[in-house]
């Protein structure tokens, strides 16, 4: 048997980057401190109270919608939100993906808030106070990445 030399090294090269990269040690990062996306809307709405802090339901589409992966990327998942989220926001992810399944409670929860909140494109963001009186509402992706974000969800409308 002939060792094709070139093969052998792009697969030794990328063996040994995943062996090193499993013997870093873990440092602490911001996904420590960070808000978990919820999909319970009624426990977000009991933890709020608890927490005394603002509610932000995030109508999306995750396994089609353009703008929505784009925020996900460019917003939700940078340290700078994520902090802010953590200590000020409870994360609600009412997802409607078209190549997944939900579980029939949640894909029924959510059909039920796209009415109440009367979404009718995604994404679309409505910020609630912890009593689940409306704050404001965005309906599109928001350029300008956590900063942007952060700010809109410090706005009253």
């Amino acid at each position: 048997m002939k060792l094709n030399i070139p093969r052998f090294l792009s697969c030794l090269a990328c063996a040994l980057a995943a062996f090193a990269t499993a013997l870093v040690p873990q440092t602490s990062s911001a996904d420590e401190t960070s808000a978990a996306w919820q999909t319970d809307y009624k426990q977000a709405l009991d933890q709020a109270v608890k927490e005394d802090k603002q509610v932000l339901l995030n109508f999306t589409g995750s396994d089609w919608c353009p703008y929505c992966i784009q925020m996900d990327k460019e917003v939700f998942e940078k340290p700078a939100f994520k902090k802010y989220a953590a200590e000020n926001l409870i994360l609600v992810k009412l997802d409607f993906p078209r190549r997944k399944q939900l579980p029939s409670n949640e894909k029924e929860q959510n059909q039920e808030l796209q009415k109440q909140y009367s979404i009718n494109g995604f994404p679309a963001y409505v910020l609630l106070d912890s009593s689940g009186k409306e704050i404001n509402r965005q309906v599109g992706s928001l350029d300008g990445g956590p900063p942007a974000f952060i700010k809109w969800t410090q706005s009253k409308k």
